[in-house]
């Protein structure tokens, strides 16, 4: 048997061994740098990241990412209030009066695949400024997402495993066999049906032709919505590759999973309440000699094995540095000495993470003239 949970970024599926008390967005708020009691400094716990990174004893890294990479970039959240799910208006949705008063029972029910199988208006009409604000760039990658890119820049990242569906990740240039969208991703564009490929700009432009604006924001879009039709079996259902409540997530998550978690020699997880199986599993599956370290407003995962009590032991394999991602991520760079690397996309960043990479480089340039 399995159970699926819906989260602000997508869906997950959950077997009945590894099913959730509750699921948590994991938003990592702008904090200072603390630590719980008993855990090593977060100054100490840093530098021996930065250090196992530089020296290149760590160099088969898996990241695991949740909603706290992507708060920066001022994605909405949708489970939260004012969010999509609770000012969801079904009456404006093109959908029978059957399907409009179960959305209106479960917001929810907008995502479930039983929905898109037989209607696919009500998911293309709420996702409809999702997906073109995705292929307008209307949110950037941020600082966390970079940090990523330049450990595969650097060939020091093994995989990336995000829960998030914003397709940010592939603004940076990451390489796609790198990254592993647990719940898919709205940069990906398949068909539910016969889960052949379609080109991203060229659906976004049926999407952007064919159906109709709920929100009222677009004045250049179609009164009411057609179908947008999969070029291979010509059946309604073609769409972003995300997975919907109810579905299975990718094969690949599965595979890629046991195989690179077993080789990393250090896993991040930043950004995630790890509250939700499967994509949890990493923490416990990279070997006994892998350092874990946890980038999170939190501590968490702790009943997975995760043990941040021990003092400033120097041999310990698990790390908390408590904070905001971005801030944190951005110290690391830092100390890695990639401030140059990060000033050269500067432009390419969120305004808020703009002003972050700004002071950092004013403090790098206060420490050089004292």
């Amino acid at each position: 048997m399995t159970h699926t949970v819906l989260f602000p970024y997508g869906t997950q599926v959950l077997h009945d061994h590894c099913k959730p008390a509750h699921a948590v967005h994991a938003a990592c708020e702008p904090v200072s740098i603390t630590c719980g009691p008993g855990a090593m400094s977060s100054n100490r716990a840093m530098e021996r990241v930065a250090t196992l990174i530089k020296s290149g004893n760590a160099h088969s890294i898996v990241v695991l990412t949740g909603a706290g990479v992507s708060t920066g970039a001022g994605i909405p959240d949708f489970r939260s209030p004012g969010g999509m799910y609770a000012t969801l208006k079904p009456e404006l949705i093109t959908a029978s009066s059957s399907q409009r008063r179960a959305m209106k029972g479960n917001p929810q029910y907008v995502v479930e695949k039983s929905l898109f199988f037989a209607n696919q208006f009500p998911y293309m009409e709420v996702r409809r400024p999702f997906v073109l604000g995705t292929q307008q760039q209307q949110w950037k990658a941020t600082i966390s997402h970079w940090f990523i890119r330049f450990l595969d820049e650097d060939k020091l990242l093994t995989t990336l495993f995000t829960q998030n569906i914003d397709g940010l990740d592939y603004q940076t240039g990451l390489t796609r066999s790198k990254a592993i969208n647990v719940h898919g991703s709205l940069a990906v564009i398949k068909c539910e049906g016969c889960n052949a490929d379609a080109d991203f700009e060229a659906f976004c432009d049926q999407v952007q032709t064919n159906v109709k604006d709920i929100y009222g924001v677009d004045p250049t879009a179609p009164k009411e919505s057609t179908n947008i039709l999969c070029q291979s079996c010509g059946k309604p259902l073609v769409k972003p590759n995300t997975v919907l409540f109810g579905g299975s997530l990718p094969e690949e998550f599965f595979a890629r999973s046991e195989s690179d978690a077993a080789a990393a020699d250090l896993l991040i997880v930043a950004g995630t309440s790890l509250q939700v199986s499967p994509a949890n599993s990493l923490v416990y599956k990279v070997s006994d000699k892998a350092t874990r370290v946890l980038i999170n407003r939190e501590r968490v995962g702790e009943e997975l094995g995760l043990d941040f009590d021990g003092g400033e032991q120097e041999g310990r394999r698990d790390l908390f540095l408590g904070g905001n991602c971005d801030e944190t991520f951005l110290q690391l760079m830092s100390l890695l000495e990639w401030l140059p690397r990060l000033e050269a996309v500067r432009d390419q960043l969120p305004e808020g993470n703009q002003q972050l990479l700004d002071a950092a480089l004013q403090k790098a340039e206060h420490m050089r003239s004292v």
